[in-house]
């Protein structure tokens, strides 16, 4: 039983020895605490030697009130005066770099929001509205019915350009230029905005002086796209909805838009970096092969730098679906080349899609990777060689020679070299320099 009493006493008073240290702990606390709390506040209009006043009347005040001399000799210890101004700065420093973190946090919220409203709103011009849409329709139609009237449209050319009027120099103006050379009763309409101008009118001018039918209008994608899944995809665009991605997104609105333009009237697509040599006869509902595989002699790869086809046709709403559901703006390649061919390989056996894919002579008989080589003159006699057969080949074969602008435009034109011979074969005011 005195056994037991003892034990007793001793757990009374560890129980006791807890509550002091638990109150002196929760004395000290007491000094902390406020100490941040209570400075915060002042922080924005004052010095740091204000603040640290103020603190240190914070610490005699604890220091007067009925706590232990333990107590107020610990506060003294744990926070010296050098010490409790170096708290206070870090203080100051961790809240104005955390106040700078917000302002940074804020203004880029409000700059993307700011970009997103810019792009919406870019968007929603381009893709313009109703009075547009009239507009588009009855310039185009007036244009195709004015000339056709005298049979001086056989051919329906359509080009795309997306960029600004100072982006348009000599090589796309030369692609005109031997479109007419080859087609001089063809019509051409250039769906661009830059070009729809007063500007733009003077570029085309050389070109209406002699009498051949070119115009630039305006786009519309509403009209073009109007009953395709290609119309609610641009609904989503303009929301904000789609990604346009990494990618020139002028690039893949001209992968769409030439698309449009083919299956809403019907006619040839070609790029804006062409060689056209010679006229585009017998040739109806046709894409071209850009590479083939050795073995099997099977296209590998097909193009959409050249497309012809019938108003309608039914592997143009294809390509036009695909785009739609498929799109990737990170991706080069994949809403062009590479959405033609995916479609291509899934319904070439399928009934009701009559077209022909033409070999890589048609159009590209110089792959983009090599088209250096008809950029250079010949400096020896292999070289000689090779340049007589090759061009003698292109002047044989090919409707069209791709000049590949990404890889080729800063590249020379060398007098002598195969881009000379066939400039000269078909330009029309032949005043083109080497550059």
């Amino acid at each position: 039983m005195g056994i037991f009493k003892l034990q007793l006493s001793q757990l009374l008073v560890s129980l006791v020895l807890i509550v002091l240290l638990a109150y002196n702990s929760l004395s000290i606390f007491s000094v902390y605490i406020p100490f941040p709390a209570k400075t915060a506040p002042l922080l924005a209009s004052s010095s740091p030697e204000n603040v640290a006043e103020k603190s240190r009347r914070l610490v005699s005040m604890s220091s007067s009130g009925k706590v232990s001399s333990s107590v107020m000799y610990a506060v003294k210890e744990e926070i010296p005066v050098a010490e409790k101004k170096t708290l206070l700065d870090l203080n100051f420093t961790l809240l104005h770099t955390n106040q700078n973190s917000l302002d940074f946090i804020r203004n880029e919220s409000v700059i993307l929001h700011v970009k997103r409203r810019q792009s919406r709103k870019a968007l929603s011009k381009i893709f313009g509205q109703d009075g547009e849409m009239k507009r588009f329709s009855k310039r185009v139609k007036e244009f195709f019915k004015a000339n056709s009237s005298n049979s001086s449209c056989k051919f329906r050319f359509f080009m795309t350009w997306i960029s600004s009027i100072g982006n348009f120099g000599d090589r796309e103006f030369f692609t005109i230029e031997s479109l007419f050379k080859s087609h001089p009763d063809g019509c051409l309409i250039i769906a661009s905005d830059s070009l729809d101008s007063r500007q733009g009118m003077e570029i085309l001018r050389p070109f209406l002086k002699k009498g051949f039918r070119v115009a630039a209008v305006s786009p519309d994608y509403n009209y073009l796209f109007k009953n395709t899944v290609a119309k609610a995809w641009i609904d989503r665009l303009t929301k904000g909805n789609v990604n346009p991605g990494e990618v020139s997104f002028g690039q893949n609105l001209s992968n769409l838009l030439r698309l449009g333009l083919l299956y809403k009237f019907g006619g040839i697509y070609i790029d804006a970096d062409m060689i056209v040599l010679k006229r585009f006869v017998n040739l109806r509902n046709a894409i071209g092969a850009q590479t083939v595989n050795l073995q099997t002699r099977n296209w590998s790869r097909l193009n959409n730098a050249v497309m012809i086809f019938d108003k309608g046709h039914p592997l143009l709403y294809k390509f036009i679906e695909e785009f739609a559901l498929t799109f990737d703006g990170n991706k080069w390649g994949h809403n062009g080349p590479y959405l033609v061919s995916r479609v291509v390989s899934r319904v070439s056996q399928r009934p009701g899609y009559n077209f022909t894919v033409l070999p890589p002579a048609a159009f590209y008989p110089v792959d983009w990777s090599r088209i250096g080589s008809l950029f250079r003159a010949p400096r020896n006699e292999t070289q000689w060689k090779w340049m007589f057969t090759k061009l003698r080949q292109i002047r044989g074969r090919s409707f069209a020679v791709h000049l590949w602008n990404k890889e080729s435009r800063k590249l020379e034109i060398q007098q002598g070299s195969i881009i000379q011979h066939i400039m000269s074969d078909t330009c029309i005011f032949c005043n083109f320099t080497s550059g």
